[in-house]
């Protein structure tokens, strides 16, 4: 009996007499070239470095904005902070649904040049109003930085390729908190030699507002090196449909940029999803929010100077982070290899050694010992981050990647803005004493840190089942 492919028909034979076989089931996609993946990483590791350099060296300029324009603490600490938060609020999920619909590369590639020229145009600020409107437009421009990045790696990188990935793009914060502290350093003590204000075509400039021009040109050179990006397929499931349909009505695609998509995807599998979120969100208000109150936290409870704090910590929390992101990325890859469930069993692993380590801190008898607990929590916070990024980028549906990416930076980018708010908070009203501000750091992280871990390994058997039904579909 003969067989042949009966005509108009795909993946599956049919007998000429008797019934269509079953189907085939289907190919699966191959993987674009790894060298050109690299490439890619490089340029966004790039671009990431200068996002956050920027906010690094912000930082180090902060007494000589607050002297230059006559400003309070608190108005200080909204530009430092709030500023580029409230745009990330409303902008952040309707930019990143450009991700989904656009070339990642050109989205990547408007986001860091507007980022370098919105931070280039803060040199050139008359009043406190238009640098605050450039903190407002440089969170605006860096919203879909992380959606684009993250889409693009898991769309370039088998998945147990993405911890390695993504922990190499981590490197970027690291290098870009060092050298925006010290950078910013030496690039202040050069411009203090210059005039304190200078005339340029009718502008007032300040010495220090140099530095802001030279941070932001960079980020044309990033700009230009993602035209040379090869943009990879997009794996969507076998007979995927659009999100939006072209002939979709208006309505329907202005509806489409409010992430409301997105939210209806992540409910549907929200067994898996929510815990991820709410682990985020819990650990963020501890991990975002310790750094502000570390100087305060040392100085208070153990008299240690400012020059003191930093020539001790600085190059411990240094060492730590980097340390976190080797030792986490091994530790991540051993547990892939022997469970579905790796990335977030190996997470929810090593958010149980920070909440021990976060509680421990403000307990210490002598701060050497504080600051090295304080290091162990970068460490472990350092060592999961690949793992959880590389999770959503592993289960999130292509089609709406970078809306649901998006999401999930969101509960970290405003969870952790609310950090060292809730803090203060609670050292003012539950505490009571500024001198014992070590138990407010101690009651905020024997709360949250503990719900960070519980809902983590809540969403272990979970991601494990979603991977094995993607894996069925040949994703």
């Amino acid at each position: 009996m003969a067989i042949a492919p009966a005509p108009g028909t795909a993946g599956k034979t049919q007998l000429q007499d008797g019934p269509a076989a079953p189907p085939m089931p289907p190919l699966p996609m191959p993987w674009p070239s790894e060298r050109a993946g690299f490439f890619a990483l490089g340029v966004i590791v790039f671009a990431t470095f200068l996002n956050f350099f920027d906010a690094s060296v912000l930082a180090m300029l902060a007494e000589r904005i607050k002297g230059s324009f006559g400003l309070s603490d608190s108005a200080l600490g909204f530009v430092m902070g709030p500023a580029g938060v409230i745009a990330f609020v409303f902008v952040g999920i309707p930019l990143s649904r450009l991700v989904d619909i656009y070339p990642r590369k050109y989205v990547l590639s408007a986001s860091v040049a507007l980022l370098g020229t919105i931070t280039a145009l803060g040199g050139l600020a008359q009043s406190i109003g238009q640098l605050i409107g450039t903190r407002l437009f440089t969170g605006a421009g860096g919203a879909a930085n992380g959606p684009g990045s993250y889409s693009m790696m898991a769309d370039y990188f088998r998945p147990a390729r993405l911890p390695l990935v993504f922990a190499l793009m981590q490197l970027a914060y690291i290098a870009a908190n060092a050298a925006g502290t010290w950078g910013g350093g030496a690039m202040l003590a050069f411009t203090d030699s210059l005039p304190d204000r200078t005339g340029v075509l009718g502008l007032t400039i300040f010495n220090w507002q140099w530095i802001l021009i030279g941070v932001g040109l960079p980020g044309l050179l990033a700009a230009m090196l993602f035209l040379f990006v090869k943009e990879p397929p997009r794996r969507l499931p076998p007979n995927a449909k659009p999100l939006v349909p072209p002939d979709a009505p208006l309505g329907t695609r202005i509806l489409s940029f409010t992430g409301l998509n997105a939210l209806k995807a992540i409910n549907v599998r929200g067994a898996v999803y929510w815990p991820l979120f709410g682990a985020l969100a819990m650990s963020a208000i501890e991990s975002q929010g310790l750094p502000a109150w570390r100087v305060p936290f040392l100085a208070r409870t153990y008299g240690w100077s400012e020059a003191e704090i930093g020539a001790f910590m600085a190059p411990l929390l240094m060492a730590a982070s980097l340390t976190g992101l080797l030792l986490g990325g091994i530790f991540v890859s051993w547990m892939n290899r022997r469970h579905k469930d790796g990335n977030i069993r190996a997470t929810a692993i090593i958010f149980t050694g920070t909440t021990a380590f976060a509680i421990a801190a403000p307990l210490m008898p002598t701060g050497e010992l504080a600051v090295a607990c304080m290091a162990m929590t970068s460490m472990f916070g350092l060592a999961g981050a690949p793992a959880q990024n590389s999770a959503i980028q592993r289960i999130a549906p292509n089609e709406m990647r970078g809306q649901v990416t998006a999401l999930y930076l969101f509960m970290y980018t405003v969870f952790g803005a609310l950090g060292s708010f809730v803090i203060g908070t609670v050292s003012d009203l539950v505490v009571g004493d500024p001198a014992r501000l070590w138990q407010a750091l101690l009651i905020v992280a024997g709360v949250f840190m503990p719900l960070a871990t519980f809902f983590m390994w809540r969403a272990v058997k979970p991601y494990g089942q979603e991977v094995a039904r993607l894996e069925k579909l040949g994703l």
